[in-house]
């Protein structure tokens, strides 16, 4: 079957790659084509400068959203195609392997070795063989490009409904849970245990109002993002999620949790009543935001 591709980075499906997406599935439609999604299976800046920018998304997360978007995922290898020309790689793989009817990608998209090629010379090589071309213009927000790399600043800050509101969705990871230490069933505060896998964008540490999705159902939690300074010296970052009117083991499952808001910083407590104490605090302030959450995010 005929194909529709879209064609970009779509590190975390922002506001400016779904404009990107949604031009592919509403061309796909019309053109009853099955629309897709060329993505690197590494980070091209990794290849060329061993400099790889961290992710928004974890492959879990990243494969789910996919999935919601009606697009199926196509992962290239950027070695195999690094030294191809512009024209190489519209004809060896919009062509050839894709046998693409329609092509989309944003104002700034670029292709081919050195990348050689934009958006322009898309449209022309498209125009020659009779593919449809769209190219979705800069999306802005509060007067700058929607962008990864603003969007990573913002999550490294703590600024996560900035970073949410660009994103047109909240921050989340769905990662598997880990035994933990259990010292939080000893204060009437369970938690499920995430560890933070390498390449993850690492969010300012610090806890956070947030939801978890188990089963189907989302319920309001609470994760602290850091190195639980009051029970460990020198733990490795970890996520840690007290989920809030849930009881179950949840061990070994790969659990969505999604952040909305910056409570406060992590901090080392005196004792295990002191942090009991700020839990409590902790969750009242989430409870009392619970309707405002649930009529934006749940």
């Amino acid at each position: 079957m005929a194909s529709v591709v879209a064609l970009g980075n779509f590190d975390g499906l922002h506001k400016g790659h779904m404009t990107v997406i949604n031009d592919a599935v509403e061309m796909a439609k019309r053109l009853g084509a099955m629309p897709f999604a060329l993505v690197f299976k590494e980070h091209p800046l990794g290849v060329l400068k061993g400099e790889t920018p961290v992710c928004l998304f974890d492959k879990e997360t990243r494969a789910s959203a996919f999935k919601k978007t009606g697009v199926t995922l196509c992962l290239l290898d950027f070695n195999d195609l690094k030294d191809m020309t512009p024209e190489e790689f519209f004809n060896e793989i919009i062509i050839k392997r894709m046998g693409a009817v329609g092509v989309c990608c944003g104002f700034n998209y670029s292709f081919g070795k050195n990348g050689a090629g934009n958006a322009e010379l898309m449209r022309e090589l498209c125009e020659n063989a009779g593919i449809e071309f769209s190219v979705s213009p800069e999306l802005d927000f509060e007067g700058e490009a929607v962008s990864s790399t603003r969007i990573r600043a913002a999550i490294e800050s703590g600024e996560i409904e900035l970073a949410n509101m660009m994103l047109g969705h909240p921050y989340s990871f769905k990662l598997q849970v880990v035994d933990g230490d259990k010292r939080g069933r000893h204060i009437g505060a369970p938690t499920i245990n995430q560890k933070i896998p390498e390449g993850l964008v690492l969010p300012k540490f610090g806890v956070y109002m947030s939801k978890t999705t188990v089963g189907g159902e989302t319920y309001l939690s609470m994760t602290n993002v850091g190195v639980r300074p009051t029970i460990y010296e020198n733990d490795a970052p970890s996520f840690e999620t007290h989920i809030l009117d849930f009881s179950g083991d949840l061990y070994g499952k790969y659990i969505e949790v999604s952040l909305f808001s910056y409570l406060r910083p992590e901090k080392k407590f005196d004792s295990l009543v002191q942090l009991e104490q700020q839990i409590k605090i902790d969750e009242k302030k989430i409870r009392e935001r619970a309707e405002v959450i649930k009529h934006i995010y749940m």
